[in-house]
């Protein structure tokens, strides 16, 4: 087994902010890709979902109850809150 090399050996020279650093991208796709799961969709789809400046709300509404929320939306005007529902009925397939 010429060339091969335990992952423990490879990172155990590696500083404790590069470790950190690791284990917290590691945490990151481990939820990217349980939610990627509920949504029943690829993990890439997850990443540009939350890289994108824009997003329909139907998308937003499916990402956030798989998470096991609730999306609402409300203008806030100087005198009154209004709940905006118009969007409640919208469904799209969120892997466009």
């Amino acid at each position: 087994m010429t060339g091969h090399k335990k992952f423990s050996n490879l990172t155990k020279d590696f500083s404790a902010e590069r470790k950190a650093k690791i284990a917290t991208q590691t945490a990151k796709l481990k939820e990217e890709m349980a939610l990627a799961e509920k949504l029943q969709i690829k993990q890439p789809a997850i990443s540009r979902l939350e890289n994108r400046t824009d997003m329909y709300v139907s998308h937003l509404r499916q990402v956030i109850e798989a998470m096991g929320g609730e999306l609402k939306i409300t203008a806030k005007f100087p005198d009154v809150e209004v709940t905006i529902t118009n969007f409640e009925n919208l469904a799209m397939d969120i892997d466009e």
